[in-house]
């Protein structure tokens, strides 16, 4: 899709990070979109900001966690500027951190709620929408990106709740590449897997409901390094969302399915794809980085000594 002016683009997580920036991105097209997310005052100034860069702009509250409410913002949709043509299956969170076996079954739900779920709701919403467009109009042109990580791609320590979550989304992805070329032309793919980029996500514990919190459990020492470090790691990433935001458009544009925010990582996944066909034990995945290994190791045990 190149000729992005007059579209429609449907994104969750629309209120901060990479969904706030593909929305002005897709403004400064001349694209209509509807802007979802959980935090209604961060949706309020925010579409507010993307409607006065002269777009229409459909601000939507929602769980994506909830398939009824997804299935109304997709009704929303259809029902304002029809069937979208770009659908950013966004909005994440970044759960607890820690050692794996001690993520709590709240904290299960939660995270795969929003990260797996929420990308299951958007596909199980809009796939037939687009699919019947593409059917109906031959110069009709579809696009569907979800956001994984590239701890969907690899299987980091202390972080085994959130690694679980984006390998799910990357499989589902990869699926959903397949599948559709079964039927269609028309409608594609795209999987987008950043690595530490200056976003919100540290702070996404700010929306979680009250029903799937653990009030009276205190964060255990390895779920308070996680957080520590994943905080530094974020705060501190070269690569803007911005940056990350058009590096999606690109690729919607060139039909590209894969997106690396950080493509010099890609040598670790080749570590670990070399282990799985070689049936080789998994191998040390801070071996280009061996101090942040040694950190996090002497962290970990000084909390438990």
């Amino acid at each position: 899709m190149n000729d992005f002016k007059g579209k429609t683009a449907v994104i969750t997580g629309a209120a901060s990070g990479f969904g706030l920036e593909t929305s002005r991105i897709a403004a400064r097209l001349g694209m209509h979109i509807v802007m979802a997310d959980v935090q209604a005052d961060a949706l309020e100034l925010s579409s507010a900001e993307v409607a006065g860069l002269g777009a229409q702009v459909l601000p939507y509250r929602l769980d994506v966690s909830n398939p009824a409410e997804v299935d109304a913002l997709a009704a929303a949709t259809q029902a304002r500027f029809g069937a979208p043509h770009l659908v950013f299956n966004n909005a994440g969170v970044g759960g607890t951190g820690g050692l794996v076996w001690e993520a709590s079954v709240k904290d299960w739900q939660w995270v795969l709620g929003v990260n797996v779920w929420g990308v299951v709701n958007g596909l199980r919403a809009f796939t037939p929408m687009m699919l019947a467009a593409a059917q109906a109009d031959p110069g009709y042109q579809g696009h569907i990106v979800n956001t994984a990580s590239m701890a969907g791609m690899l299987s980091l320590p202390n972080m085994g709740l959130y690694n679980a979550s984006k390998h799910a989304v990357v499989t589902i992805s990869e699926t959903l590449y397949q599948d559709l070329a079964l039927v269609t032309d028309q409608v594609h793919a795209h999987v987008l897997c950043p690595f530490f980029v200056p976003t919100a996500i540290h702070l996404s514990h700010r929306n979680r409901p009250g029903e799937l919190s653990d009030h009276h459990a205190r964060p255990t020492p390895s779920q308070l390094i996680a957080r520590a470090m994943s905080q530094k790691a974020v705060t501190s990433g070269k690569v803007s969302a911005a940056a990350v935001a058009q590096m999606v458009m690109d690729a919607v544009a060139a039909n590209r399915f894969y997106v690396f925010s950080h493509p010099r990582s890609l040598g670790t996944v080749q570590q670990r794809m070399e282990d799985i066909v070689q049936l080789r034990n998994p191998s040390d995945p801070f071996k280009d980085r061996p101090e942040v290994g040694a950190e996090l190791r002497a962290a970990l045990r000084s909390a438990s000594a």
